[in-house]
């Protein structure tokens, strides 16, 4: 796994509490996952989850026998494989699947999801290039105008995000939710979409 860091050693971006995607996308799913995580400190467990342990096998898989494949026909010209990256001033940290340096100078991420293809990409897959966006963006102070996500069962499709100002935006936003709760302790509201909490693993303390 490469590893890159902006300003800042790993060990003090870990301190001072920079977010993973997948935090955020927990939290895009019902916002007490974060007070639950971050406030009370229980942790969730997602280690012994299917897709989890699942979507895992097929990183590593993916990494062995990817490591010479380059997606020419989106201009990638060179890549690295499970980049590790962090920031301070962004919040977050994360290892990307594929970090994509492109024919026109401009480089983008590019994350493996094991699943069919969406019609649209889902929000929660979108925030999370997006974020690997924003860090290759600082740490190689590259541009970064888009960003890539692979569904690998099914026809195995290529779909590209557009990394927009507005898109950035909108995870910072994110972000700035997240230290709030932690800040304040305040107990957020569930998500109004009560079907998730059939497959929450607070469900049984959640009230």
């Amino acid at each position: 796994m490469s590893e890159r860091v902006g300003h800042e050693k790993a060990g003090d971006t870990e301190r001072s509490l920079a977010l993973t995607p997948s935090e955020v996308i927990e939290h895009v799913y019902c916002p007490r996952f974060t007070w639950f995580m971050h406030v009370q400190n229980i942790a969730q467990h997602e280690d012994k989850r299917y897709k989890v342990l699942k979507g895992r096998r097929v990183h590593r898989q993916r990494e062995t026998e990817n490591r010479s494949y380059l997606r020419r026909k989106i201009g990638a010209v060179g890549k690295e494989q499970e980049v590790y990256l962090a920031s301070a001033a962004l919040r977050m940290r994360g290892i990307v699947d594929e970090v994509l340096t492109l024919g026109d100078g401009t480089m983008a991420p590019l994350d493996y999801k094991f699943s069919e293809a969406p019609r649209q990409v889902y929000r929660t897959h979108r925030i999370q290039v997006l974020m690997y966006a924003m860090l290759i963006r600082e740490a190689y102070a590259a541009q970064v105008p888009r960003a890539f996500v692979a569904y690998i069962r099914g026809r195995h499709e290529l779909i590209e995000v557009e990394v927009t100002e507005r898109a950035t935006r909108e995870v910072t936003a994110l972000i700035d939710e997240i230290f709030a709760i932690i800040a304040t302790g305040r107990l957020p509201r569930r998500t109004p979409q009560r079907v998730r909490c059939r497959d929450c693993c607070y469900g049984n303390i959640c009230v």
